[in-house]
């Protein structure tokens, strides 16, 4: 998901979409440690996710 697009959605969505990435993350972490892990690169996919709608949510909130 590109910054273009979570810009487009509101705030709750937002929170929503980092819970979920956040999920997913613990989930992909015990994969890892079990050795189950088949796709390494989604673990900083989703790292890099949760650091762009967080960096969404710090903007509308210094526009504010």
């Amino acid at each position: 998901m590109k910054v273009k697009e979570i810009r487009e959605l509101t705030t709750e969505e937002i929170n929503n979409k980092i819970k979920e990435s956040k999920q997913e993350l613990f989930n992909l972490r015990f994969q890892q440690a079990t050795g189950n892990l088949e796709k390494p690169s989604r673990i900083k996919e989703l790292r890099h996710m949760v650091a762009r709608c967080k960096t969404v949510l710090r903007e509308r909130e210094l526009n504010k």
